[in-house]
């Protein structure tokens, strides 16, 4: 019973691991999106 609760729990952690390093991937992304973007607007106002 001990070792089936534990298999769960390590699948579960697991799991809530690869959703944590897929949000902060996307996290990561957006921001890079966001700071070309910022870029971009600020060299075209000085044209």
């Amino acid at each position: 019973m001990n070792k089936k609760v534990n298999a769960k729990r390590e699948a579960y952690a697991k799991k809530q691991e690869e959703k944590g390093k897929k949000i902060v991937g996307w996290i990561f992304g957006g921001l890079i999106v966001l700071a070309v973007g910022y870029l971009i607007w600020t060299f075209s106002m000085m044209a």
